[in-house]
């Protein structure tokens, strides 16, 4: 029984939703707890799986989803847009850092088919950490975080020669070594070309088809079928079926579904990222780890010393960059990446790496990553503490210049971010006559406006010191125009540290966050699905003939009451389902049936403690007519249904007296 793979899989799903549940109290990493089931199901644990073929079976199913998610996230116009970063920054990391990865594994003393794919494994980074962590933090737009971005993307190409390597060295034989990788090249050159052509001329007609059905269950198999066609397609020419996962996954990810796809796999997505980090961990041997840990704290701090030297001295020395803007790039890509362990794993599955080698390597990759998280979030205050005075000194050069460029501004606006609606906004302003500036991270966007003549400057709208640049105290307004919750959040906190009384307008895509921004400190937050909504039905009103003075008198009314307006909408499922969503979508209207046995069956509405529980009556509906607005004087009868709105929380007492009488 321990050999059934069905058994396998359900072990493993019952082991960690125990440790998962658990860990979540103590804030225990997921890629942790993942390793940890591995190591104790494993043949090294208790043996709970013991069969080799399991545990190959399982890790090549969960590299192919990793593989596909990863692919889905590449994106070729990001590529062509970022070209210098990536064939520039990337090109020159990925092969300085593997050659000398290569070179230090002569020296130790691997043999050269081992020393390949350690140096490849290790000069490849974690774009799912890396991204993550640079969005949460809001520098993805910044200078460094940019700088990280094309490297990434340039890794994300590098994989796919390596995948068809790993498995040509493990079939090639030893006399015709050369002969069998040439012909593996060929045969991954041929894949890709076939693959690429299938999903430009066969998935977007074969998507377009299915997705007109409006069937989700058709979608999402379709989905499934296209992933795991393209990696048996890719095991069938001999190379790894990863390589088709991922090259599904940058099929998928050109075309206009991509979303939905994301949408769609998520679900099982994160478990099958989980399977393939247990299955990392199946191949640890706690008893090696603990006899090396020596061995594995040297190689881990070799990974983030020469990746961390390369990439800084490459961006200093090569490519001109800041010491600081150097620095926190190094920073943010220094670890080793989930292609990294995809590669080991591989190589492992192979036998062109040994186990106890594996192990080691596999050890030093994860805690890699596990630091990195840490060295991502601090990146800008270890940069300050390196480079105190000229890291200081490029801010007080940014500083300078703002302050003396706009020493003349008085009652001006202040617009945090220039993108498509920072630069709508300020045509209006400047078409009104409104002085302004404009402050933003996207350099090339900078530079463009500022040739243009625009007041634009370079600077993080975050930090207090480039504010006070801008003269926010004699500013009338400052304007948040991208709608990024953490950036917004420390933009208003480091406003109302200046002045408590500048008044501060903020878009947001959503309104899942007003109440918080609110609290916060903004003034005015317009959320873009508020206010298209707004303009969709006026658009409709004119179009059905409503006279023009009405729609506008009706928008202004909807937009005087904004926030009533939010409130108040037919929940769906997942709206109600946690006290945390209660908070966010704030009021909410409810149905109320009442049965012949209810309690607030023959009383006056004015007998019903509504005021009490802050729940407002919108109607009562009595067979197929409804009345809005309903007199307290008015008596409640069977089967008429009673609508309410309110809190979530307000709702459903009400709805338990009404019922019950309690």
């Amino acid at each position: 029984m321990q050999d059934h793979i069905l058994f396998s899989i359900v072990l493993l799903l019952t082991l960690t939703v125990i440790i998962v549940s658990l860990s979540r109290r103590i804030h225990v990493p997921p890629i942790l707890n993942y390793i940890f089931v591995g190591i104790i199901v494993g043949p090294y644990g208790f043996e709970w799986i013991r069969s080799e073929g399991n545990i190959h079976f399982l890790a090549e199913f969960g590299i192919v989803f990793l593989l596909f998610s990863i692919g889905l996230e590449f994106s070729l116009s990001q590529m062509i847009a970022m070209r210098k970063q990536v064939f520039g920054l990337g090109t020159a990391q990925v092969f300085i850092t593997t050659l000398l990865a290569f070179i230090i594994g002569e020296v130790v003393g691997l043999d050269r088919v081992t020393n390949i794919i350690v140096a490849s494994a290790f000069a490849l980074s974690s774009t799912a950490i890396v991204i993550k962590q640079l969005s949460e933090q809001s520098e993805i737009q910044s200078r460094h975080g940019k700088s990280a971005v094309g490297i990434l993307i340039f890794q994300d190409i590098m994989a796919i020669p390596l995948l068809i390597l790993i498995p040509a060295l493990g079939t090639a034989s030893a006399d015709a070594l050369a002969n069998d990788l040439a012909i593996a090249f060929l045969k991954g050159a041929f894949v890709v070309v076939v693959m690429l052509l299938a999903g430009r001329y066969l998935l977007r007609p074969l998507f377009h088809e299915v997705a007109s059905s409006k069937s989700s269950e058709l979608f999402t198999l379709t989905v499934l079928t296209v992933v795991l066609t393209a990696a048996a397609f890719t095991e069938e020419m001999d190379i790894s079926m990863t390589l088709g996962a991922f090259l599904a996954g940058m099929m998928l990810g050109e075309t206009e579904f991509r979303h939905q796809i994301e949408s769609d796999i998520k679900p099982f997505q994160n478990i099958l990222l989980g399977l393939f980090f247990i299955t990392v961990g199946m191949m640890i041997s706690p008893m090696i780890v603990i006899e090396n840990w020596a061995m594995i704290a040297l190689i881990t701090l070799g990974i983030f010393v020469v990746k961390g030297s390369v990439i800084y001295g490459m961006m200093k020395y090569g490519f001109k960059k800041e010491e600081g803007v150097a620095l926190r790039t190094a920073l943010s890509v220094s670890q080793v990446g989930e292609f990294g362990l995809v590669l080991i794993t591989l190589a492992l599955s192979y036998s062109l790496i040994t186990g106890e080698l594996g192990q080691l390597l596999l050890t030093s990759a994860v805690m890699s990553m596990m630091i990195s998280a840490f060295l991502i979030k601090f990146n800008g205050r270890i940069t300050k503490r390196i480079f105190s005075k000229t890291y200081q000194q490029n801010f007080i050069d940014i500083e300078h210049k703002i302050e003396i460029d706009t020493q003349y501004l008085k009652d001006h606006v202040i617009l945090c971010g220039f993108g498509r609606v920072g630069q709508t906004t300020a045509k209006f302003l400047k078409t009104s006559g409104v002085p302004y500036l404009a402050l933003d991270l996207d350099i090339t966007r900078v530079k463009e406006a500022q040739q243009a003549g625009e007041r634009v400057f370079y600077g993080d709208s975050s930090r207090q010191s480039i504010l006070e640049a801008t003269h926010i105290e004699s500013a009338k307004i400052l304007i948040i125009t991208f709608s990024d919750y953490h950036s917004t959040l420390k933009i208003i906190r480091a406003v109302k540290n200046l002045r408590t009384d500048l008044p501060i307008l903020v878009r947001t895509t959503d309104d899942s966050h007003v109440n918080d921004i609110l609290e916060a400190g903004a003034t005015e937050v317009v959320p873009d699905i508020f206010e298209s909504s707004i303009m969709l039905a006026s658009h409709l009103l004119l179009m059905i003939g409503h006279p023009p003075s009405q729609v506008l008198r009706q928008t202004r009314e909807v937009r005087k009451n904004r926030y009533r307006f939010l409130d108040n909408f037919y929940p769906g499922e997942m709206d109600v389902s946690t006290s945390e969503q209660h908070q966010v979508i704030g009021s909410i209207i409810q149905t109320i049936p009442l049965e012949e046995s209810a309690y607030g069956v023959g009383k006056r509405l004015r007998e019903l403690p509504f005021k009490d529980m802050n729940i407002t009556v919108q109607g009562i509906k009595r067979g197929s007519v409804r009345g809005d607005s309903p007199d307290d004087k008015t008596r409640l009868r069977a089967h008429d249904i009673l609508i309410v709105a309110g809190l979530p929380e307000d709702v459903e007492k009400i709805t338990s007296f009404i019922r019950l009488g309690r």
